[in-house]
């Protein structure tokens, strides 16, 4: 995917429009607890700024009903007052994203000026292509795509260069993703520095990966890591499977899981994965159990198989000690999901062991990247985020990255 970047643009006096990925936690009080992707967000809007551009930033935050008064909590205001004080200037924000208001606000822009337009799924347009893909024929109404045509010429509006910097959103045909940069002239639609970080990390990865190069997998499905794994296998050394689906896996070779969550119509799949495999997958040799999901519940460790009262919920030390001589001797590392039940104490050992393996590892000069969602957070709460080589701002383009997905939010960026 070699595409032409914003340091390709000359954007002094330009409206430069930019789909950022800030979908950032909030609390009741609207305050945002976790600024992770407002700060991988900055270089490529300081870029802009900094040379005399006028930046028009949009974004989603959260799933809203497309009813701005009601789902109020939604409102990207509280980011654009982090996002000013992270940058170190006024950020203004438009209570709109498309209509007179937005327009007015952009028109007023001087060089150098930031402004954050409002929640872009509060048009239901937005990503009414995701919901139509549940219709047998996948299409449209036209209604559909008429309101999906016009927010995308509203938005458009804004700018005469358009960046993609929202990596989270990528495998997604949303409007603002995907419509909005085809309305643009060609030579002005590109890559923000985020994005383009991602896919030379992960498309390193897959591609020219130093070797020995090893994947972990975790999660709580086989079901939802079927086309990773089909082609990880094509490039990879070891793959290494931990979390709930390990129980798919042991299920299907005929081995007692006790109560662990197991997807039983999946125990073909397994077999056929496992056989394809061969060497290459590694599965866990023992558990940490108890007889329920609770924090603080009694633990046991038990090698092999489960008895029927109890249920695995993070891997064992002896599964660390295979696992961790793998990853030690890797040069190119992978993670994309937790070990065990994370979030539960004491489930949490086994991920924060293998997040501390994976830092050391880096530490010695392999490459790390670790997917967004459970495996970033996981890596920050174990405080080591800063310890590996990259992290993904997004969950689920990370795993369709892996899979080896096309993202046309991508492809119909301006080549290099």
């Amino acid at each position: 995917m070699a595409k032409k970047s914003v340091r390709d643009l000359d954007v002094r006096g330009r409206r430069v429009l930019i789909r950022a990925d800030l979908n950032v936690p909030l609390d009741n009080q609207q305050n945002v607890t976790d600024d992770r992707r407002i700060r991988m967000f900055l270089p490529t809007l300081e870029h802009v700024i900094e040379r005399g551009g006028r930046a028009i930033a949009m974004s989603h935050l959260g799933r809203p009903t497309g009813d701005p008064t009601g789902d109020a909590k939604y409102s990207l205001r509280p980011v654009a007052e982090r996002m000013g004080r992270l940058l170190g200037r006024p950020v203004q924000f438009a209570p709109a994203s498309v209509g007179p208001v937005a327009a007015d606000a952009v028109a007023d822009l001087k060089d150098g000026d930031v402004l954050l337009l409002e929640n872009v799924r509060f048009h239901a347009a937005e990503t009414v292509i995701d919901k139509a893909k549940k219709n047998p024929d996948k299409q449209l109404t036209p209604e559909q795509e008429a309101q999906r045509q016009e927010y995308a010429r509203g938005l458009a509006a804004h700018g005469e260069m358009y960046v993609n910097d929202a990596f989270g959103t990528c495998h997604r045909r949303h409007v603002s993703m995907y419509d909005v940069p085809r309305l643009m002239p060609a030579g002005g639609r590109v890559l923000g520095f985020l994005v383009e970080k991602e896919l030379k990390y992960l498309g390193d990865a897959l591609q020219n990966p130093q070797r020995p190069f090893v994947a972990v997998l975790g999660g709580a499905k086989v079901s939802d890591k079927i086309g990773v794994v089909q082609n990880l296998l094509q490039r990879v050394d070891h793959i290494l499977i931990g979390g709930a689906m390990t129980f798919t896996f042991w299920a299907a070779q005929g081995r007692s899981v006790g109560k662990s969550l197991c997807e039983r119509d999946k125990l073909d799949l397994a077999r056929s994965l496992l056989q394809q495999a061969g060497d290459k997958l590694h599965l866990p040799v023992d558990s940490v159990a108890a007889s329920e999901l609770r924090a603080g519940v009694g633990t046991t460790v038990v090698a092999g198989e489960l008895p029927p009262e109890l249920m695995g919920l993070d891997v064992g030390p002896q599964t660390l000690e295979e696992f961790g001589a793998l990853i030690r001797s890797a040069r190119t590392i992978v993670w994309n999901g937790p070990l065990g039940a994370f979030e539960t104490p004491p489930f949490e050992a086994g991920t924060f062991a293998l997040a501390r393996v994976i830092a050391e590892a880096t530490g010695r000069g392999a490459v790390s990247v670790i997917g967004g969602g459970d495996s970033a957070a996981a890596i920050e709460q174990a405080g080591l985020a800063e310890h590996v080589t990259h992290i993904s701002t997004g969950g689920g383009a990370s795993l369709e990255f892996l899979e080896g997905k096309r993202f046309d939010p991508i492809e119909i960026l301006d080549n290099a």
